[in-house]
This record gives C-alpha cells, structure tokens and sequence, in this order.
C-alpha cells in the first residue's frame, strides 16, 4: 500500500500544487488526463489492470508465493531446509509479517485495483462504441471485486480503496474496513459488471458473462461459512452456478472431456480451453516481467533439476483415490538413466504435482493459469443445492458432482456409471471430491476455512510432515511495508 500511495501522490502532485506550476497531465494514465478519453486510452488502461496480477517477481499471482500462502491446507508443502524459510512460516502458521513472499499477492492486487478506479471513473465521460465501453467497464469491475475476494479471504479485514483516482491525504491514514463491507462491495460490483460484459470472451485470458456469474456463485458460497456465516447465501449460490451450467454453451464454456487435456505437457497444450472460466496469460519472457513462475520449475523436485517449492503432503497423497485422475496429477517416481527412482527416495520423500510441471524445466513460460475452472462452478452448484435444498440426492446436484467424479476416473463424463456415481452427498463429501479435482491449486484453503475444518486436517498430519509451532490462524498478517506506515491499518 506503501508503494500505492506514493504512486498516487506523484500523480497527484501536479494538482496539490496547482498555484505554483501548471502540469502536463496528459500521458499519465488518470481519469482526467484525458488518456482515458476514448476506447483506446481504456483498453491500455484495462490491459494494466490484468498485468499486475500476472508480474512475475514483482506482485501478483504468478509465481510460488501463490502456493506458498495457501501452505496451511493439507495438499502442499514444502522443502523441510533448503531456501524454503518463507515458505515454511505458512505451513507451520508463523508467518512473519516482514515475510518475503508475503507481500506478492497484496501488492497485485492493490495495483490492479487502483488501476480499475481509473477506468471505472473514466467510462461515463468516454467515447466509443457503447458495447465496447460497456465490456471495458464491467471487466473492471469483475477485476476490483476478484482482486478484493483474494484480500477479503487471506487478510479479512483490509482497505477498501474505491476513489483512488482523485488523491485525497486521507488515503495515507486510512483505516481497514470490515470483512461485511468488503463482501458487500464485491457483489456490488459483480452484479453491475453482469449487466455489463458479454455473453463470449472477446479475447483470451479475459471474462466473459459466464465468468462473472460463476465467480459471484463462489463468492456466496464462501459467505456461507466463516467468518460472514450467512446461510441465506447457499441458494443464491446455487442459482447462480446453475445460470452458468445451463448457458455454458452461450458464455463458450464447459468441461473438458479428459482431465489431462487441463494441463500443458510435452503431448498437450490446450491453454485457453473452454473449462478455463478465468486463467491469466502470460507472454513467457521476462521482459515486463510476463513469465508464469507458478507453473514449472516451482512444481519440479530438485532431483530433477527443481525448485522443490511446493509438493505435496503425504496424509493428502495416501488418501487421494486411486485412478486416472491421480494419476495425471502426480509425479511418483522418474526414470533415471533405465532405473526407476520412486518419490520417497527423493530428497524431500514427497510426491509432486507433475499436472503443473508443464514441459520444460524453467519458469519463463507462458503457460496459463487457471484461476476459475468450470469444475469448480459445478461442484460449488452441488454443494449449494444440497445445503439450500435439505435434500442430500437432489437429482441436479447429484450430476454436477458425479460428471466430476466420472471424469476423474477416466470415464465419459455425460455418462451415468453406477460403478462410480454417487446416490446421496453430504456437504463433506463434496468438498473432499474438490479437493481431489483441485489438488495443489487455488480451493482447497479457503474451503477448509470457510467451514472451520483446519484444525481437525492439520491434527492428521503424517509425524513426518512439518508440524505447526504456532496457533492455527484463518488470516495473514498484513504486510509490514503496510503498517509501518499506516499503523491505521492495523485497527
């Protein structure tokens, strides 16, 4: 936030001091500048509100700080030495607020939000054609409320930076606001965006209405639990998820046939396929900082020439079903030179996610990652039925969750087979079957949080896993460049 304000007040200064100098305001990138005038100006600008979620070692998601926060769920860990101190804290619940991968995701999002004040200000003055200007602000606002659901969610209570775009001194000592308000300003802002965008993606790595509704399906399902506890939530989730299941064909969405056609490797890359509701992109060079380092490198054991940055948890691994889907998920073993070396003779003794190794053994790739997956709308719709409904085999919700789990044993998914398909479900069943889809991805934390089960996962951990040296925390602490200068913030 540090670097925001100072940001802001560079922008800014020409008008605080207008009685002595007059400034040339028109490159910079402000709602009246005049650079956001037409749709030109606002299509840069949109493209400068993706970009900082997707820097690579500067701020955003696109690196192993991603996995590193989400450390406190059972599927990933880490190295037990090596360089991996950082990553350590999130996984034993001792993350220092001077914590260097810490600040990662706060700053992307800040960065991306301020940018968004921008275009949202700046539309009802702009030029163009209607339905140009229309997408253009609705996917600023799906982006101010994706990037506050990653904050709300990790940090609870944060800033609620709306009117960045008018520099107020206010903003250096501004107090966080409640978790009730930030939700309240997400779906404020996915409801008007869903008036907005289109029913299609006009282009790859960006929304279209179908991402908009599922994420706001997601949105009330997480409100469900703690820390908001609205139970209401669940059939406005359900109804939600259900626009996107049955018009998926209009908003050029669906499930992918095969599970292993999700993930780039050296016989498929079916980046931008229709399961990904929202994914950023990347360009794959270092050049402005657009390589996904998420991807790769990060995922690969340093027996192989690695990063050994997360992996999996043994207690996870043992418990996830036998199948296909296992199998495309995980790197148990390699060959090396005709002699097959097993996982638990790694140097780490841990399995590893070979569905997010890609095909080459670096991080400057342009792999897309997958923030939203049509999987996750359909086993969200399954759980919000059920809760919303009372009535654990809702013929709706039972097909939502059992095209997943078809799926993930290799069979067609469109097709009943009572040898895998469930006939009932409970609220944790659903959640563990997401689990297993979502292995080493972007679920698994926030599900465990939102219905208070860390405790209970972290107790049946294998004795040879990192254990936790402190209490179990539900949120991050914020980051020190933050609070030292805005002890507020800390309110």
């Amino acid at each position: 936030m540090k670097k925001i304000l100072f940001l802001l007040i560079l922008i800014f200064i020409g008008t605080s001091c207008s009685d002595f100098y007059e400034e040339d305001l028109s490159r910079l990138i402000t709602s009246d500048s005049g650079a956001l005038s037409d749709v030109t100006g606002l299509t840069a600008a949109l493209a400068g509100a993706y970009k900082p979620m997707a820097q690579v070692w500067a701020q955003g998601l696109g690196n192993a700080s991603t996995a590193a926060i989400l450390m406190g769920s059972d599927d990933l860990t880490t190295h037990k030495a090596s360089n991996k101190a950082d990553f350590r804290e999130f996984d034993q619940f001792v993350v220092n607020n001077t914590n260097q991968r810490l600040p990662f995701v706060w700053k992307g999002a800040y960065k991306s939000i301020q940018q968004c004040n921008n275009i949202i200000a700046a539309i009802p003055n702009a030029t163009g054609v209607q339905a140009t200007l229309n997408q253009i602000e609705g996917e600023a606002l799906f982006l101010r409320a994706y990037n506050y659901f990653w904050i709300v969610r990790l940090w609870g209570k944060a800033p609620l930076v709306l009117n960045s775009h008018i520099f107020d001194e206010a903003l250096l000592s501004i107090s966080s606001s409640s978790i009730t308000d930030i939700y309240a300003q997400i779906i404020t802002d996915l409801q008007k965006a869903e008036t907005l965008v289109a029913n299609k993606k006009p282009a790859p790595g960006r929304i279209c209405l179908g991402t908009v509704k599922a994420v706001l399906a997601e949105v009330y399902l997480q409100m469900t639990g703690y820390p908001v506890n609205d139970a209401t939530k669940y059939a406005l989730a359900a109804a939600k998820a259900k626009e996107v299941i049955d018009n998926q064909a209009t908003y050029g969405l669906g499930l992918m046939d095969d599970f292993a056609s999700l993930w780039v490797s050296a016989t498929v890359n079916n980046d931008g396929n229709k399961e990904e509701v929202f994914a950023l992109n990347f360009q794959g060079q270092m050049s402005g900082g657009s390589a996904n380092a998420w991807a790769g490198i990060a995922a690969i054991p340093g027996d192989r020439g690695g990063w050994d940055d997360y992996m999996c948890e043994l207690r996870f691994f043992y418990d996830f079903p036998a199948g296909y889907r296992k199998d495309v998920t995980f790197e148990v073993g390699y060959d090396k030179n005709g002699v097959w070396i097993p996982f638990t003779q790694y140097q780490t003794k841990r399995p590893y996610y070979k569905k997010l190794q890609g095909n080459k053994l670096t991080f400057v790739n342009a792999i897309s990652m997958p923030l939203e997956r049509m999987a996750e709308t359909y086993l969200n719709f399954a759980e919000a039925k059920i809760m919303a409904t009372g009535n654990p085999s809702d013929p709706d919700a039972l097909e939502a969750f059992n095209k997943i789990k078809r799926r993930g044993a290799g069979l067609p998914l469109n097709t009943p087979n009572p040898a895998v398909d469930a006939t009932s479900l409970t609220q944790k069943e659903i959640i563990t079957e997401k689990g297993w889809e979502f292995a080493g991805e972007f679920c698994r934390w926030f599900d465990l949080v939102r219905l208070q089960l860390v405790q209970e996962t972290v107790d049946k951990k294998d004795p040879d896993e990192l254990q936790p040296k402190g209490p179990i925390k539900y949120f991050l602490p914020l980051p020190n460049v933050e609070t030292d200068v805005n002890p507020n913030l800390l309110d």
